[in-house]
């Protein structure tokens, strides 16, 4: 039997810190995964659910973006414990209805803990907060369309901001960008803007296309994989089996992180007998262990290294890239002590690390946000570019770039034009159905927050997402959402900002992924793009939440035709069959010719890379580009610690699935602050002590989270890690990685106070 919702919001009160484990998944794993399925939807739901997630003919799992074999490789369980855990989340058997609503004022609602909110269950009905109440009320669907057209109408298009998440379908998002260019804006931020910005800024530079260079099958056959600020055993734990099977190949493992992760020390892989009784494989070979924003010198010295001793591929260096002799140079006036007092690691360890590129003839540097969200990220993700292009490693079997994005469409969303830049094929859309597209930059996501704060914003939709919990700068955040005149969220669950909510509030619940979406001309499919590019079908089969719901689609079509009803663009039609839409994205984007015929395979198709493909470098040279900017080396004053956020194993992005980080050793709470037990003694705290986390930054404002217990753990001296969204508080708004405009949550000056 499915557990109803919890009454009680427990918070931090029954906190325990144990012994962190050095050993992930097994039969744990399983254990966990099918409790929170049991719970959420009970045993034979469970059962038929988590057997289609990732599955040809089931759907696409709605938590990371992790690729899945071919449909002849995939095991019958192609998920993980957090995927599980992202799946019982949205068929849970909970519902919130209207009563939820009446019994619950919006005041009460915003005391109560992220994890207690999203455990309420699913929303059911449209609901609206009108001027000066504190409660949300229902609404009908048509009501709901023609006030945000309203809104919208008295509005400058430049007025109004459409976010997105990364749960977003291909259709849904090509439909959401349609919906805001045909308005007349491009203030369409996206949770890339704060995660993978940085990625795709620093590739689009310097090998002329901003996505990741390999597949699931370059994993497979690479001599060796270096995982640069990620910790995959909790943000994509299916990654573990493909290092899994790169090591049985022969690969090696490099990891680079200020904190040691369970995963990557030893991995007991759930989806066969040895992993659940065996002692599991350990994957890391080497680990280095670097200080907090530390990874561009490292990189900077790796490459100096392979210069000094002639291992670099000449011949594809003089052939495929420019920028070669400006940047050796660079290299030459390397400072060693700068390169120490960044990393923390001695020059045996960088050299050891050297040697394991200069013998490898099939290298993949993976990173993912510990790379993101640092202020000089942009230049650390160059510095890698630049690496792999000494030693040859794009263009080949095994070898190249690999960004690991986080939420599941996260990536498709940019490819279908969820983007503050015009598309290069926006015009050709505009043209192709009647309707001009704006050509000027719009707001980004820290830009649209912005805006808001200014006054300069006075509606404010967002399609999926928790954009409350998820940005930085709380404080100035939520207060910018009570600054809009309307607020409109289209969601599955209840989340922090439906409880920041503008003069106005609308909350449209709808379709989740696990759910059938039937239209007018009949079942319909969605498609998504994983984080190498390949794209295909998702197949929603269970019962709706609620028969009021809506899909994605359906609630972006049928806005568009209220607020714009005398548009030359086929909405309805949209709405009716989504095979109309592919027809237009395959008409427009390139890359998805014969975009219906090749999404009917199960196995969906890859997109064209041309770096990957064919060595061809869409950039004005037409070669990658080899850069060096200055290194950067940041100095912590005395006293200080360098902090960034992190997720727990029971969370995905703004989802708190439950109160455990196991794998750390924190049981029932999350006001935790990870230190270096050498640092709390120079502190003078100790382990256990309650402290204030205070941050320091340029602007003067004291920002602080209260209440968080000091736990002594073995992160790298000098740095501390700390949970968001609890931590976001301390993120200052305008403290920025440089070209990317992405927060530095994994850079942030603290100091810790003994708590009042």
């Amino acid at each position: 039997m499915a557990k109803g919702a919890p009454h009680d919001d427990a918070g931090d009160r029954d906190l325990r810190i144990e012994t962190p484990k050095r050993t992930a998944a097994g039969l744990p794993g399983v254990t966990h995964a099918l409790g929170a399925g049991l719970a959420q939807m009970g045993v034979r739901r469970t059962a038929l659910t988590l057997l289609r997630v990732n599955q040809p003919g089931g759907f696409d799992c709605p938590g990371c973006a992790w690729p899945e074999p071919g449909p002849g490789a995939r095991s019958h369980t192609e998920f993980c414990e957090n995927g599980a855990k992202a799946v019982a989340e949205e068929a849970t058997l909970r519902r919130i209805t209207p009563e939820f609503f009446a019994a619950h004022p919006i005041s009460e609602l915003a005391e109560r803990s992220d994890h207690w909110l999203g455990q309420q269950g699913r929303l059911t009905t449209p609901v609206v907060r009108r001027p000066g109440s504190d409660h949300y009320v229902p609404i009908s669907w048509d009501e709901a369309f023609a006030l945000t057209a309203t809104h919208l109408s008295g509005a400058e298009p430049d007025e109004a901001v459409f976010y997105t998440s990364g749960r977003t379908s291909n259709e849904a998002a090509f439909l959401y960008q349609l919906l805001a260019r045909a308005y007349g804006t491009n203030n369409m931020p996206d949770c890339s803007n704060m995660c993978h910005e940085s990625s795709g800024v620093a590739l689009a530079g310097t090998i002329g296309i901003g996505k990741g260079s390999v597949t699931l099958d370059d994993i497979h056959r690479a001599e060796l994989i270096v995982v640069v600020g990620q910790n995959p055993g909790t943000n994509h734990p299916r990654m573990l089996i493909a290092l899994e099977e790169a090591k049985r190949r022969g690969a090696k493992i490099l990891v680079v992180n200020p904190m040691p992760e369970a995963g990557l020390i030893n991995f007991r892989n759930p989806q066969k007998p040895r992993g659940l009784v065996g002692k599991g494989t350990p994957l890391a070979d080497r680990f280095l262990q670097i200080k907090v924003g530390g990874d561009q010198a490292l990189f900077r010295a790796i490459a100096a290294l392979l210069v000094e001793w002639a291992a670099v591929d000449q011949s594809f260096v003089d052939r495929y890239t420019t920028g070669f002799d400006a940047y050796t140079a660079a290299l030459r006036t390397l400072d060693w002590d700068d390169v120490a007092a960044a990393t923390g690691l001695s020059r045996d360890e960088i050299g050891a690390a050297a040697r394991m590129f200069a013998s490898s003839e099939a290298t993949i540097v993976c990173w993912a946000m510990g790379l993101t969200q640092q202020r000089e990220s942009v230049a650390t993700i160059r510095e890698i570019v630049d690496v792999q292009l000494l030693r040859g490693m794009l263009g080949k079997p095994g070898a190249g770039l690999c960004p690991v994005r986080g939420h599941s469409n996260v990536q498709g969303d940019r490819t279908m034009g969820i983007w503050h830049e015009p598309p290069p094929w926006s015009a050709a859309a505009g043209d192709l159905l009647g309707v001009p597209m704006p050509t000027r930059r719009g707001y980004d996501t820290v830009d649209a927050l912005r805006a808001m704060r200014d006054g300069r914003v006075r509606v404010f939709m967002a399609l999926g997402g928790n954009f409350a919990a998820a940005t930085p700068d709380t404080a100035v955040t939520e207060a910018a959402l009570r600054s809009c005149a309307l607020t409109v969220h289209v969601s599955t669950k209840l989340n922090r900002s439906h409880v920041v909510p503008g003069t106005t509030s609308l909350i449209l619940p709808c379709l989740g992924r696990t759910e059938r979406d039937r239209q007018e001309s009949g079942e319909q499919f969605v498609t998504v793009e994983d984080s190498m590019s390949s794209v295909h079908a998702s197949r929603g089969r269970l019962a709706p939440a609620s028969p009021d719901l809506l899909s994605e689609v359906a609630i972006v079509s049928r806005l568009a035709r209220a607020l714009m009803p005398e548009s030359p663009v086929p909405w309805g039609e949209y709405e009716a069959d989504y095979r109309r839409i592919r027809e237009v994205i395959a008409a427009v984007v390139p890359g998805f010719d014969d975009f219906e015929a090749k999404v009917g395979d199960p196995a969906g198709f890859t997109l064209p890379h041309p770096p990957r493909d064919r060595l061809e470098f869409p950039t004005p040279s037409g070669k990658a580009h080899f850069t060096a900017g200055p290194l950067s080396v940041i100095r912590v004053p005395e006293g200080r610690l360098l902090l960034q956020t992190v997720r727990s194993h029971d969370q995905y992005n703004t989802t708190i699935y439950g109160l455990d980080d196991r794998y750390r050793g924190v049981h029932a709470g999350r006001r935790v602050v990870f230190v270096n037990p050498d640092d709390l003694a120079a502190l003078g705290m100790a382990d256990g002590d309650m402290v204030d986390l205070v941050s320091e930054w340029t602007d003067g404002v004291e920002r602080r989270a209260k209440s968080f217990r000091a736990v002594a753990y073995p992160t790298a001296r000098g740095c501390a890690a700390a949970y968001f969204p609890e931590a976001n508080v301390l993120v200052p708004l305008d403290s920025t990685a440089e070209g990317s405009n992405t927060p530095t949550s994994k850079q942030i000056v603290i100091r810790l106070e003994p708590a009042l």
